[in-house]
């Protein structure tokens, strides 16, 4: 026997034997709560040995709530209720020159995307795929970084599925407008107000809101944060000016009796 070979053999038996004994322990414990933590210390042994995935660029107000702090390639998010917040996802990744697309959100607004920080000129817009929408969905995660979707119809776990395993194969991430399965974290916006209006008058220039995040096997994680956020990067001031809209609303409201 070759001594490469052999110490082949010698490793793959000794990783059996170290196996055979880490069962022979977990089984040997007498306490429940102790096997748990065997099994439990032995799961995350596991876990560490995974290939690490791809971040992809993230607004830094994402860095402490989204798992890893960052968008991850081949991952998938829900955002319930917030357009909003879907641009400032979109912001990091078009700035740092990756391309994106929104699909089946006719009322995805140039304007407001820009307030938000997102690079039109890094932006595909499908405002309407119809019924065509997974198909058109899945041949945009082959080209671009991140997809947003709102899917017209309940997602089944097999298109689900499927699409996952495209995302991880071309390293995309998807962001999907209501709930979406196996998603990876749930964002959510809870309460808030608004700044800029006065009595009776006044322009809306942002929102102070909390976002609550839940991802799995962790406790939902929430902070507080202002939309339109700053600008995650610094551009050239000409790109800025030449995609730059007004940032407030003009609001008349009644007044106050």
């Amino acid at each position: 026997m070759s001594t490469a070979l052999a110490e082949k053999f010698g490793a793959e038996k000794f990783g059996a034997q170290k196996f055979g004994a880490e069962r022979a322990g977990i089984a040997a414990a007498a306490d429940p709560a102790e096997r748990i933590r065997l099994l439990q210390s032995r799961i995350r042994e596991m876990q560490a040995t995974t290939l690490p995935t791809r971040g992809i660029a993230t607004h830094p107000m994402f860095a402490n709530l989204l798992p890893d702090g960052m968008m991850q390639a081949g991952s998938s998010y829900s955002v319930l209720g917030s357009l909003s917040l879907t641009m400032s996802m979109l912001a990091a990744p078009t700035s740092a020159g990756s391309w994106c697309a929104v699909v089946g959100v006719p009322e995805f607004g140039a304007a407001a995307a820009a307030a938000h920080g997102v690079d039109l000129s890094r932006l595909v817009v499908v405002p309407d795929a119809g019924a065509q929408w997974l198909a058109v969905t899945a041949a945009l995660v082959d080209v671009l970084a991140v997809v947003v979707v709102r899917p017209s119809r309940r997602v089944s776990d097999s298109d689900a599925a499927r699409l996952s395993a495209r995302m991880r194969k071309r390293d995309a991430v998807l962001i999907s407008l209501g709930d979406w399965p196996g998603s990876d974290a749930r964002l959510t916006l809870q309460g808030g107000s608004w700044q800029g209006i006065g009595d009776g008058h006044g322009m809306i220039t942002s929102r102070r809101t909390q976002i609550v995040v839940e991802s799995r096997g962790r406790p939902p994680r929430r902070t507080n944060i202002t939309l339109p956020p700053p600008a995650p990067i610094t551009a050239d001031e000409h790109e800025i000016a030449r995609h730059e809209p007004e940032r407030s609303v003009p609001v008349r409201l009644p007044h106050a009796v």
